[in-house]
């Protein structure tokens, strides 16, 4: 159907940024609507979604109109919604690359959900058409935005825990339902390491500031259950990192749902559990003084997120997580792919000694002000 360009804003969303949300799943229902109507600099000014009843009752629930609800194939409407300066990527990761670049040749900034792609090649080709379009690209990793993890950080660097020699994360689930496009290697490009074992990967890198230098990895596919047909159950792996530091890490589609990052160095240790959840976070860190679990006021991770890639695209800055970290992700978890198919120990391509080599603008965390 036709649909009209909005031209009248509201004073207090004509200063924030409109987003355009593609995909109305489970969680954007449940968690990217809820937290835009609570952000301070972002709001949803449009749906994209097959399905055209379900957007509808989404729109009048959050205050939208039939006219904001777009289908796939009307996508490229959006580019004439001035309201409309982001888009938030929210597919199954193989249909991600085709709509960050849809979006960027329409000259909107892309927040992309993880994995930004399926592979080091498809992500790289994001980046490309991101920054060729002059549009700004951020990876959706919540978990680098949340004061809980970045209290984590600041114990790990600031030295709190010593030399950190070795760390540790795991994050498991069961995935019951042998339909979930999760499990479909056509439109998740792996198993539970690209899905949920990213995010102790990427926990990992963040929390030490560092790139880690060679993987190992080992991968169980069970043969008889079909769930598991064509993506793996199960992966272990390791990262040396700079100065001896080793982390292992374990995730998995057939385990009881545990979310956990450990870290310890020779003067005291920290530990997150749950790590990943949206809410409930916990860490405690432990040295010669006792056990600390510091506390935080209640924050929504994804108004975080929402607010700091509002707070880039107003400001013209890079993004904490920008393409680029996605990128390294995927450059690692090819290597681990590769590392399991072989059996050996996988050197990663020129090491960055850079701390933070992929990152760029600092987030503000709550309570910091603007």
């Amino acid at each position: 159907m036709p649909l009209k360009p909005k031209i009248d804003q509201p004073k207090s969303e004509a200063r924030r940024v409109g987003f355009a949300l593609v995909g109305i799943g489970k969680l954007t229902a449940e968690q990217l609507i809820p937290a835009a109507r609570t952000s301070e600099d972002a709001y949803v000014a449009a749906l994209v979604t097959s399905e055209e009843d379900k957007g509808e009752a989404f729109a009048r629930a959050f205050d939208l109109t039939d006219q904001d609800v777009y289908s796939y194939d009307e996508f490229e409407q959006l580019g004439e919604r001035e309201d409309v300066e982001a888009v938030y990527i929210v597919l199954p990761n193989s249909l991600h690359r085709e709509y960050v670049e849809r979006a960027a040749k329409m000259g909107k900034h892309v927040l992309c959900e993880k994995p930004l792609g399926v592979n080091a090649e498809d992500a790289q080709a994001m980046v490309d058409a991101c920054r060729e379009a002059g549009v700004k690209l951020m990876t959706a990793y919540r978990c680098q935005y949340t004061p809980h993890h970045w209290a984590a950080r600041d114990a790990v660097q600031g030295g709190r825990l010593g030399d950190v020699k070795v760390l540790d994360s795991i994050h498991v689930q069961v995935e019951e339902d042998p339909t979930a496009w999760r499990l479909k290697k056509e439109y998740a490009g792996g198993g539970p390491l690209p899905d949920i074992g990213l995010y102790s990967l990427n926990i990992l890198r963040f929390v030490l500031g560092q790139e880690p230098e060679w993987v190992f990895a080992q991968q169980h596919q069970p043969k008889n259950d079909p769930r598991f047909r064509e993506v793996e159950e199960s992966v272990s792996f390791m990262l040396g990192f700079p100065d001896g530091v080793m982390a292992n890490a374990l995730t998995s589609y057939d385990a009881f749902k545990t979310t956990s990052l450990r870290v310890m160095g020779n003067k005291g240790s920290l530990l997150m559990d749950p790590a990943f959840p949206y809410e409930g976070l916990k860490l405690t860190v432990s040295d010669e003084r006792g056990e600390t679990t510091p506390s935080f006021p209640h924050y929504d991770q994804f108004g975080l997120e929402f607010d700091h890639f509002a707070q880039c695209i107003r400001r013209d800055k890079t993004p904490w997580t920008p393409g680029e970290e996605g990128v390294q992700d995927h450059v690692i978890m090819d290597a681990l792919y590769q590392s399991a198919r072989s059996g050996q120990v996988v050197k990663l391509p020129k090491p960055q000694k850079k701390r933070d080599a992929f990152r760029g603008e600092k987030p503000r965390l709550p309570g910091q002000g603007k």
